[in-house]
């Protein structure tokens, strides 16, 4: 339905070109101008009704701050100490910017309490915005077959606009692995299915993007060194409050 006011505009327009005696053939240009004009009201009234017509998006989940979740820890690669009193759990994906910002933050929290806090990393690959994301997580969790997870992980955040397969390769080799067994491991069925397991985890506990990260079971709200502390913290006083 086109509005009333462009109507009356329009009608008003050619009445005035009337009264003001234009030629007979400025008002056949205003009538073709109208013309179009009304043709393109059309599609756009078109384009508004299918719109509306289209299922909203759906709301991102409400995620509770305080809830803890039981994230599953085996089969995880872990850095610093195994019996630490606060574990960080963050679910990455190689090729994201943010998780490339957030390793420092992380880092500097593992240094700031190096008895008492640990880090387990996991992959949730992005594969719909990030086509090197999979390679990415595959390349990680077969070095780690190797004992040589970490290194891999430094050497693509270093490097994590440049994910091809062979720089890929490329890297495996500057870390010293054995690259025809990398291969080999990269295209196996069990590093597939240990992306996939990971990925289900993140799902399980709400992650829906990257980085997302825990803290003693729950989530980071505030992504920063004071926020970390203050996590961490409030971590060890829960785990201390349980046991006693």
């Amino acid at each position: 339905m086109r509005t009333a006011s462009t109507v009356a505009l329009l009608v008003v327009v050619a009445a005035l070109v009337g009264c003001d005696g234009g030629s007979r053939a400025d008002l056949d240009e205003i009538k073709k101008g109208q013309k179009d004009l009304l043709a393109k009201l059309d599609n756009v009234e078109k384009v508004v009704q299918q719109m509306k017509a289209a299922p909203a998006a759906p709301a991102r989940p409400q995620v509770d701050p305080n809830k803890v979740y039981n994230i599953p820890l085996t089969d995880a690669q872990v850095k610093g100490p195994k019996d630490a009193k606060v574990t960080i759990v963050e679910f990455s994906d190689f090729q994201c910017p943010f998780c490339k910002q957030a390793t420092p933050l992380v880092d500097d929290a593992l240094k700031a309490y190096p008895k008492d806090v640990n880090l387990v990393f996991k992959q949730f690959p992005l594969t719909s915005i990030h086509p090197y994301a999979l390679p990415a997580a595959k390349a990680a969790v077969a070095a780690g077959k190797q004992g040589k997870f970490w290194q891999m992980h430094d050497i693509m955040f270093e490097n994590n606009t440049q994910l091809t397969q062979d720089k890929l390769k490329e890297y495996a080799g500057k870390i010293g692995l054995d690259v025809a067994r990398w291969e080999k491991d990269v295209a196996s069925p069990e590093v597939q299915a240990q992306i996939d397991r990971e990925s289900q985890e993140a799902r399980a506990a709400d992650v829906t993007g990257t980085p997302t990260i825990f803290v003693g079971g729950k989530r980071l709200q505030n992504r920063s060194p004071d926020g970390f502390k203050q996590a961490i913290e409030e971590a060890m006083k829960a785990k201390e409050g349980g046991r006693g």
